[in-house]
């Protein structure tokens, strides 16, 4: 019967071929990307929580619920500017995400947290906006865009609009209809240019298309009629669709789009206020004017462009609003786990199962990003002779960062802001635990002494969370400044882990890495300091001959058995494999031959492990076990419809300390020997 299923209706005798049964196969779950939650000069925020559908009027779909967070996926630094902007902000993001690609880092989510002001008109008052002049709707609305999203660099985004005209034969016409051939694409919303004797143009809008049978044949034929009548039967006409280029006149990643086939009425099937809001990047259509008709008074179809306030050539009115963050925008007090509705904050992330680290580099603000340091050599005119003095002119004052993020500013060498940064630490900590299925980086506070640093420590106990000390430093890449920018150590364990796991696999620690970019420590870490550091839990950065190295790869659990980083990882791994690739077992018979399979399965899978060094073992034998038969499931399991599978491995752990041993022979010479060797 399966056959005969698959084979269909099976019609005159001859060779059918069955089609294939799938091969099923475990093949594992990605944990090397990453997630990065911090302040931004631009990116998404305040989107439409559903997406537009076709059935969905734009205007509603505009006015509807929004959600302030929304988390982008980029593959390149390039690609992360395009979205978010460069180092001109005042948070850390930026320096963690270009810090997580050098280290080897290929795939990132990025979340660009801003202040809930509680009011939507205060919201949305952060981006810049402009008009299409002269440019109005039927009912007098002027047709607004915004940018995309807050912030001053909206300010330099330009707009133009232009016409294409599309002529289009005329099989019959009247003042009030055209027909034409059924073939052709003017749907209703369309706006067509007619031409009317004595070479007078005319726009009208289509009401409605229509295909009727050609009273002259057997064929069929589209008619359209006008929304107005015309003075008398038109000979010819275009149809036109509309242009918008768009350009961010940024001067260090400018950046443009430009949108085709624009229909200008809502009922077009890509009215200008839809396409807009799909496809544009960089601008948003306003509410006011999304569900009208666009009033062109010059059938000649001049070009429009884009004025700001005071008819700037530019939109206006955009402001940076990156103070006013306050720790409270990183979390959704009504998320709950469970909750298929995105959270905001770090909880936009919650049902995100791709994300494998987590990342906060703006969980709070240390210090401000370092001011520019003049390192430039002054010239000197000096020469053999004596000349009279001149008077040099001042070099060009250096670009200085923008104001820090004011609502963030945490001292951690003040008792009660460290309480408030562990507070925060922990909230990120517990999101972990509740996912079940991702790290997060922890950084050890900046500047905290020795004895602070275990005490720190202490309020941890997860083997989902990581902490790395201490912050380093890096040159920034900013041509404007010259200065040294201290980076959380966690953006480089993020890019380390994530080029080890895609390299070698999961199994293989995330330690011994030579961390790229990176100048200096910003607080040396003494010989004595890191054999008590390491024991308790935090990874740290040492500078050696050949650069600065992660010489640890630890988690912040007290449980023994998951304290080593990548063995906390390997059995994520396993469960969410386990979970996400064998659903197929719904709703199939439970009896030997499903057991059977997924003894087959698993064990494969664990196999492929064992043979890349996951498992301890001499054997297979001794490296995993795999059950699930009558032994692993009681009758009420098996009346109630449950199968269990019993699975259990031997995780191989890394090699943390190589004991020599030295021995003196009576000729005076030194042995240097593995210890037990």
């Amino acid at each position: 019967m399966a056959l005969a299923r698959q084979l269909g209706t099976l019609g005159a005798p001859g060779i059918r071929v069955a089609p294939p049964e799938p091969v099923r196969v475990i093949t594992g779950v990605r944990r090397d990307v990453a997630a990065f939650v911090g302040i931004a000069p631009r990116g998404p925020v305040r989107v439409p929580v559903e997406p537009l559908e076709p059935d969905i009027d734009v205007a509603v779909w505009l006015a509807g619920p929004r959600t302030r967070s929304v988390a982008v996926p980029i593959t390149s630094w390039d690609e992360y500017r395009y979205r978010f902007g460069g180092f001109e902000g005042p948070g850390r993001l930026p320096y963690a995400v270009s810090t997580f690609f050098a280290q080897g880092g290929e795939r990132a989510w990025v979340v660009r947290i801003v202040h809930d002001h509680g009011d939507p008109a205060v919201d949305e008052a952060g981006r810049a906006c402009g008009c299409l002049v002269p440019l109005r709707t039927t009912g007098g609305d002027p047709i607004v865009l915004t940018a995309r999203d807050e912030g001053t660099w909206g300010n330099a985004l330009r707009a133009t609009m232009t016409f294409t005209t599309r002529p289009v034969p005329v099989l019959a016409s009247t003042a009030s209809e055209l027909v034409v051939a059924r073939e052709e694409w003017v749907p209703a919303g369309s706006l067509v240019r007619v031409r009317l004797p004595g070479d007078v143009l005319a726009l009208r809008y289509v009401d409605r298309s229509e295909t009727r049978p050609d009273p002259a044949g057997a064929g069929q034929r589209r008619h359209l009629i006008l929304d107005a009548p015309l003075g008398s039967a038109p000979g010819t006409f275009d149809v036109v669709t509309a242009t918008v280029s768009v350009a961010d006149h940024d001067p260090t990643f400018p950046r443009s789009e430009t949108i085709a086939d624009i229909g200008l009425r809502a009922d077009h099937p890509r009215w200008l206020a839809r396409v807009i809001a799909q496809e544009s990047v960089l601008v948003w259509p306003d509410v006011s004017w999304a569900g009208g008709t666009v009033d062109l008074a010059d059938p000649t179809l001049p070009p429009v462009a884009l004025a700001g306030d005071a008819g700037a050539p530019h939109m206006t009115g955009g402001i940076d609003r990156w103070q006013h963050v306050v720790p409270e925008d990183f979390w959704d007090p009504a998320w709950v786990p469970g909750d298929e509705v995105p959270g905001v904050g770090v909880h936009c992330l919650a049902e995100n199962e791709e994300v494998g680290l987590l990342v906060a580099p703006d969980l709070y603000e240390p210090v401000p990003i370092a001011p520019a340091d003049d390192v430039t050599d002054p010239s000197s005119l000096a020469g053999p002779t004596f000349e009279p003095c001149v008077v040099q002119p001042a070099s060009p004052p250096l670009t200085q960062p923008p104001p820090g993020l004011d609502g963030l500013a945490l001292d951690p060498l003040v008792p009660d802001e460290l309480d408030r940064i562990v507070l925060n630490q922990r909230a990120l900590v517990a999101f972990a635990d509740q996912r079940r299925d991702l790290t997060v980086l922890l950084d050890v506070p900046l500047g905290l002494p020795h004895r602070r640093v275990l005490e720190w420590r202490n309020f941890f106990d997860s083997y989902y969370a990581a902490a790395y000390h201490p912050w380093l430093d890096v040159a920034t890449p900013d041509d404007a400044r010259d200065a040294l920018i201290r980076v959380n150590p966690s953006a480089f364990a993020a890019g380390i882990i994530a080029e080890r796991e895609r390299r070698l696999g999961v199994q293989h620690g995330p330690s011994n890495q030579i961390a790229v970019g990176a100048v200096r420590v910003g607080l040396p870490v003494t010989p004595a300091q890191h054999d008590e550091l390491h024991p308790a839990g935090v990874n740290v950065f040492r500078p050696e001959r050949d650069g600065i190295r992660l010489t640890g790869a630890r988690t912040l659990s007290r449980v023994s058995e998951l304290r080593q980083l990548n063995v906390a990882r390997l059995m994520a791994v396993l469960r969410l494999s386990l979970e996400r690739e064998m659903d197929w077992a719904v709703f199939e018979p439970n009896g030997e031959a499903l057991w059977g399979e997924i003894r087959r399965m698993v064990h494969a899978f664990l196999t492929r492990l064992y043979e890349a060094g996951a498992f301890t073992g001499a054997t297979t034998k001794e490296a995993f076990f795999v059950r699930c038969d009558r032994t692993t499931m009681t009758r009420n399991d098996l009346d109630q419809g449950r199968f269990i599978c019993l699975v259990g491995v031997a995780p191989a752990e890394p090699v943390e300390y190589l004991v020599l041993e030295l021995a003196r022979d009576r000729d005076t010479s030194v042995q240097v020997e593995m210890a037990g060797g």
